[in-house]
């Protein structure tokens, strides 16, 4: 009887001890598998001109589901479908936006460019499970170690568990984790564009305005200050719209109709941006502008639309006004800050491209860029704050922003209008510029909506 209860105990000791084995070599494989995709570095690939990071999402319980793209500083869900809970995670960290405008509007590419895109993404997502093994491994081999340390064992006893755990982790963490990720590669392969992971969503038509159709009219022009012409003449019988829009008499749209024996229809208005002034409503103290684009959807029979956009958008006199009382503008916070609104801005952007692509009639559309108003070897702004490197800073920035505005015109079938202020710049003998003294700073004199109309009139007369 004493045999059989002594048996049974060591039968329990036996099983008591491999039970426990088996908890800790369970704990060691999640603890390590956990640490390796916890540490390991996204990678880096460059393609489109564009550098992606890779890495994996947060694991989830599902066997299947989508990735994960960080764009613009917010986490996409990708349209495509991953097999296992571990599943591409793809991080913009540097963004060159006339590319991206590219990628966008165009994602069914199958150019060599679109090809590199998805070699890139297999590749780094290769690279990041080699070095998610390596530390897999280590976390592994620490662990251990440290665990058989305690217990004490004799070296060779220690070394034996020691190989033995690894074997088990790794072995766990390649049949498991690698077989969830095997498709990644090949699915990345075939991504030819950012928009063919997260999709490209069909834009919702603007409706017109209520209200009649309206005829007789030729050319309408979209926009903001720019195209209003803030701080010019006043139109000779204005509304209160007009008033609260800043439209004059001088803005360069009038100047185009005048030449052409056109009645354009300038719905611009001072601070209107693509989401409030013209896909949407903009508030105007007690006013409210309907969108312009709505209002130019009444008209039939257009031969043209003129659009002057984005300074708003970007918050272009924030900008300035910031990079004058700031010791310099070119650091890391005030680039980071205006890439952050361009990245916004390029997102609205498209979306006004799809609508006008998408208008009946097909009118011709041309997309002004905006001139450059500073003149740094005159130092006439240095008083202000604004010193030479600075205003080398704003145009630099300006010009990334001429960049999206070109890009996208392109890639929509558009043309894309540069004025040239060249010689004409804020404190030159003939300004093309409202000086700081003047009713609105930094924005186009009478001569330069002149100067603004007739690049346009030019791209009129070779699409016509």
């Amino acid at each position: 009887m004493g045999m059989v209860l002594q048996r049974r105990r060591s039968v329990g000791r036996g099983a008591l001890h491999w039970g426990f084995a088996v908890v800790a070599i369970l704990a060691l494989t999640a603890a390590s598998i956990a640490f390796g995709l916890r540490v390991t570095p996204l990678q880096s690939v460059s393609a489109l001109g564009q550098t992606v990071a890779v890495g994996t999402a947060n694991p989830t319980l599902s066997l299947s589901g989508p990735g994960v793209l960080e764009l613009f500083g917010q986490s996409l869900p990708t349209i495509v479908q991953f097999t296992g809970p571990v599943r591409p995670r793809l991080v913009l960290t540097k963004v060159t936006i006339n590319q991206q405008v590219s990628s966008f509007l165009a994602p069914r590419s199958r150019a060599p460019a679109g090809r590199d895109l998805g070699r890139e993404l297999a590749s780094g997502w290769t690279r990041y499970f080699a070095w998610e093994v390596l530390f897999v491994g280590l976390c592994a081999l620490v662990l251990s170690v440290g665990y058989l340390g305690l217990r004490r064992r004799s070296w060779r006893r220690a070394l034996l568990s020691v190989g033995l755990s690894l074997l088990v982790v790794e072995g766990v963490n390649l049949g498991w984790i690698m077989l969830t990720a095997y498709d990644a590669p090949r699915i990345l392969a075939g991504v030819h564009s950012l928009s063919a992971l997260v999709g490209q969503e069909e834009p919702r038509p603007i409706a017109p305005s209520p209200g009649p159709a309206l005829s007789g009219i030729q050319a309408v022009v979209l926009g903001d200050s720019t195209a209003s012409g803030l701080g010019l003449a006043p139109l000779e019988h204005p509304t209160p719209l007009d008033q609260a829009c800043h439209r004059s008499a001088d803005a360069y749209g009038l100047a185009i109709g005048t030449v052409n024996g056109w009645n354009v229809e300038n719905l611009a208005c001072s601070g209107a941006t693509i989401p409030a002034g013209i896909l949407g409503p903009q508030p105007l103290g007690s006013l409210s502008a309907p969108p312009q684009l709505a209002e130019a959807k009444r008209i039939v029979g257009l031969k043209a639309i003129l659009v002057s956009v984005g300074a708003d958008d970007v918050h272009w006199d924030a900008i300035v006004q910031l990079c004058a009382v700031a010791k310099h503008c070119n650091d890391a916070a005030s680039t980071a800050y205006f890439q952050s609104q361009l990245n916004a801005f390029t997102t609205q952007y498209y979306q006004l491209l799809a609508q006008l692509v998408a208008l009946p009639g097909h009118p011709q559309v041309l997309v002004n860029q905006y001139y450059d108003p500073f003149n740094p070897a005159s130092h006439c702004l240095d008083h202000v704050g604004l010193t030479a490197s600075k205003q080398h800073t704003l145009v630099d920035w300006l010009n990334a922003l001429n960049a999206v505005l070109a890009q996208g015109a392109r890639e929509s079938g558009f043309q894309s209008v540069a004025p040239d202020f060249s010689g004409h710049a804020l404190c030159s003998s003939q300004p093309y510029v409202q000086g700081i003294n003047d009713p609105a700073p930094f924005h186009p004199t009478t001569s330069g909506e002149l100067a603004l109309a007739l690049p346009d009139e030019r791209a009129l007369e070779k699409g016509g």
